[in-house]
Protein backbone atom coordinates (compact mmCIF):
# COMPACT_ATOMS: atom_id res chain seq x y z
CA UNK A 1 0.00 0.00 0.00
CA UNK A 2 1.51 3.32 -1.08
CA UNK A 3 1.48 6.46 0.99
CA UNK A 4 -1.04 9.22 0.38
CA UNK A 5 -0.04 10.97 -2.85
CA UNK A 6 -0.61 14.47 -1.46
CA UNK A 7 1.63 13.81 1.54
CA UNK A 8 4.36 12.40 -0.69
CA UNK A 9 4.22 15.35 -3.12
CA UNK A 10 4.44 17.83 -0.23
CA UNK A 11 7.47 16.05 1.20
CA UNK A 12 9.11 15.98 -2.26
CA UNK A 13 8.53 19.74 -2.54
CA UNK A 14 10.16 20.24 0.85
CA UNK A 15 13.21 18.19 -0.19
CA UNK A 16 13.53 20.13 -3.46
CA UNK A 17 13.44 23.45 -1.60
CA UNK A 18 16.78 22.45 -0.06
CA UNK A 19 18.42 22.01 -3.48
CA UNK A 20 20.40 24.96 -4.86
CA UNK A 21 19.51 24.08 -8.46
CA UNK A 22 15.73 24.23 -8.13
CA UNK A 23 14.31 27.74 -8.22
CA UNK A 24 10.56 28.02 -7.76
CA UNK A 25 7.43 25.96 -8.35
CA UNK A 26 7.79 25.70 -12.13
CA UNK A 27 11.15 23.96 -11.82
CA UNK A 28 9.91 21.77 -8.95
CA UNK A 29 6.95 20.65 -11.05
CA UNK A 30 9.12 20.03 -14.11
CA UNK A 31 11.56 18.03 -11.98
CA UNK A 32 8.76 15.94 -10.48
CA UNK A 33 7.19 15.27 -13.89
CA UNK A 34 10.12 13.42 -15.45
CA UNK A 35 10.86 11.52 -12.24
CA UNK A 36 7.28 10.43 -11.64
CA UNK A 37 6.91 9.65 -15.35
CA UNK A 38 9.79 7.15 -15.17
CA UNK A 39 8.28 5.45 -12.11
CA UNK A 40 4.80 5.25 -13.69
CA UNK A 41 6.31 4.03 -16.99
CA UNK A 42 8.21 1.32 -15.13
CA UNK A 43 5.04 0.23 -13.34
CA UNK A 44 3.23 0.11 -16.71
CA UNK A 45 6.05 -1.95 -18.20
CA UNK A 46 5.39 -4.60 -15.56
CA UNK A 47 1.90 -4.85 -17.03
CA UNK A 48 3.02 -4.67 -20.68
CA UNK A 49 5.54 -7.46 -20.15
CA UNK A 50 2.58 -9.68 -19.28
CA UNK A 51 -0.05 -8.38 -21.72
CA UNK A 52 1.96 -7.52 -24.87
CA UNK A 53 3.56 -10.52 -26.58
CA UNK A 54 7.33 -10.09 -26.96
CA UNK A 55 7.23 -6.64 -25.33
CA UNK A 56 10.67 -5.02 -25.36
CA UNK A 57 11.35 -1.90 -23.34
CA UNK A 58 12.51 1.14 -25.34
CA UNK A 59 14.63 2.04 -22.31
CA UNK A 60 18.00 0.34 -21.96
CA UNK A 61 18.11 -2.02 -18.96
CA UNK A 62 20.56 0.13 -16.94
CA UNK A 63 18.32 3.20 -17.45
CA UNK A 64 15.07 1.61 -16.30
CA UNK A 65 13.70 2.89 -12.98
CA UNK A 66 13.77 -0.61 -11.50
CA UNK A 67 17.52 -0.83 -12.16
CA UNK A 68 18.84 2.48 -10.83
CA UNK A 69 16.10 4.00 -8.67
CA UNK A 70 13.97 1.29 -7.06
CA UNK A 71 16.53 0.30 -4.42
CA UNK A 72 16.32 2.80 -1.53
CA UNK A 73 19.97 2.10 -0.76
CA UNK A 74 21.02 2.48 -4.40
CA UNK A 75 23.14 5.07 -6.15
CA UNK A 76 23.29 8.48 -4.46
CA UNK A 77 25.40 11.63 -4.18
CA UNK A 78 27.67 12.71 -7.01
CA UNK A 79 27.44 9.30 -8.66
CA UNK A 80 23.65 9.61 -8.98
CA UNK A 81 23.72 13.23 -10.21
CA UNK A 82 26.38 12.32 -12.80
CA UNK A 83 24.38 9.27 -13.97
CA UNK A 84 21.18 11.33 -14.40
CA UNK A 85 22.85 14.25 -16.19
CA UNK A 86 25.36 12.40 -18.36
CA UNK A 87 23.78 9.02 -19.04
CA UNK A 88 20.03 8.94 -18.37
CA UNK A 89 19.13 12.30 -19.94
CA UNK A 90 21.55 12.17 -22.85
CA UNK A 91 20.37 8.68 -23.84
CA UNK A 92 16.61 9.18 -23.42
CA UNK A 93 16.60 12.55 -25.21
CA UNK A 94 18.15 10.85 -28.24
CA UNK A 95 16.17 7.61 -28.47
CA UNK A 96 15.98 6.59 -32.14
CA UNK A 97 12.27 5.80 -32.32
CA UNK A 98 9.22 6.63 -34.39
CA UNK A 99 5.71 7.13 -33.10
CA UNK A 100 4.33 4.39 -35.32
CA UNK A 101 6.95 1.68 -34.75
CA UNK A 102 7.61 2.28 -31.04
CA UNK A 103 4.86 4.37 -29.41
CA UNK A 104 6.22 3.75 -25.90
CA UNK A 105 9.73 4.81 -26.88
CA UNK A 106 8.35 7.86 -28.67
CA UNK A 107 6.56 8.94 -25.46
CA UNK A 108 9.76 8.50 -23.43
CA UNK A 109 11.80 10.58 -25.88
CA UNK A 110 9.05 13.24 -26.04
CA UNK A 111 9.06 13.63 -22.25
CA UNK A 112 12.85 13.90 -22.06
CA UNK A 113 13.32 16.18 -25.08
CA UNK A 114 11.79 19.05 -23.11
CA UNK A 115 12.92 18.05 -19.61
CA UNK A 116 15.90 19.06 -17.56
CA UNK A 117 17.38 17.86 -14.29
CA UNK A 118 17.43 20.99 -12.15
CA UNK A 119 18.55 19.29 -8.95
CA UNK A 120 22.25 19.55 -8.14
CA UNK A 121 22.48 17.38 -5.02
CA UNK A 122 22.51 13.66 -5.73
CA UNK A 123 21.77 13.06 -2.06
CA UNK A 124 18.56 15.12 -2.28
CA UNK A 125 17.69 13.44 -5.60
CA UNK A 126 17.94 10.06 -3.82
CA UNK A 127 15.58 11.35 -1.09
CA UNK A 128 13.06 12.42 -3.76
CA UNK A 129 13.36 9.07 -5.56
CA UNK A 130 12.74 7.20 -2.31
CA UNK A 131 9.58 9.29 -1.73
CA UNK A 132 8.36 8.56 -5.27
CA UNK A 133 8.90 4.86 -4.60
CA UNK A 134 6.34 5.12 -1.77
CA UNK A 135 3.57 5.84 -4.29
CA UNK A 136 1.77 2.78 -5.58
CA UNK A 137 0.82 3.69 -9.15
CA UNK A 138 -0.94 0.36 -9.58
CA UNK A 139 -3.46 1.47 -6.94
CA UNK A 140 -6.55 2.53 -8.94
CA UNK A 141 -7.37 5.47 -6.67
CA UNK A 142 -3.85 6.92 -6.88
CA UNK A 143 -3.44 6.16 -10.57
CA UNK A 144 -6.66 8.06 -11.30
CA UNK A 145 -5.02 11.26 -10.01
CA UNK A 146 -2.52 11.07 -12.90
CA UNK A 147 -4.95 10.32 -15.72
Amino acid sequence: MGENITTVIKSIRDIMRQDAGVDGDAQRISQMVWMIFLKVFDDKEDEWEITIPNYKSPIRKDLRWRTWAADDEGMTGEELADFINNTLFTTLKELKVTRKEDPQGWIVRSIFEDSYNYMKSGTLIRQVINKINLINFNNQKERHLFQ
